[in-house]
C-alpha cells in the first residue's frame, strides 16, 4: 500500500484526502505542523500534499522536506489567486503547485501515482 503524507489544518479538506485515499487503496497520516511532519517521515512515504495556506510555516516544511528527502514528490496546493505564494512554493522545493480546485478534480489520480 503506498503511503501519503499531508501538511494540513482543514478538517473538511482532511476528510476529503483520507475518503478519497481510502478509495484508491493509499495509507494517508495528516500533520497539523512541521514538527508533526517530521515524525510522519519514516517509511518514508511515495507523496507529501502541502496545504500552502496552512498554519505554521508549510514553505519552511517544504525547504526541509527537500533538503532531506532530494527524491520525494510534494504537491502543494493554494488558492487560484495566490501566485506569489506559488512562486515561493516552486523556490522552496515544490515540484507541483496548483490551485485547490485542480487538486480536488484531480485528486484520485494524483493518490493513485502513490500507490506501490
Amino acid at each position: 500500500m503506498g503511503r501519503v503524507i499531508a501538511y494540513m489544518d482543514d478538517l473538511f479538506f482532511q476528510m476529503k484526502l483520507a475518503e478519497t485515499a481510502k478509495h484508491v487503496g493509499v495509507e494517508v497520516k495528516v500533520a497539523t505542523n512541521a514538527e508533526a511532519l517530521r515524525t510522519l517521515l519514516e517509511p518514508a512515504p511515495k507523496l507529501v500534499v502541502v496545504d500552502l495556506n496552512a498554519r505554521g510555516n508549510p514553505l519552511e516544511a517544504i525547504r526541509e522536506l527537500r533538503q532531506g528527502h532530494p527524491e520525494l514528490r510534494i504537491v502543494a496546493f493554494l488558492s487560484h489567486v495566490q501566485r506569489d505564494l506559488a512562486a515561493q512554493a516552486h523556490a522552496a522545493g515544490c515540484q507541483e503547485v496548483m490551485p485547490r480546485s485542480a487538486l480536488t478534480q484531480n485528486l484520485a489520480a494524483i493518490l493513485g501515482d502513490a500507490k506501490d
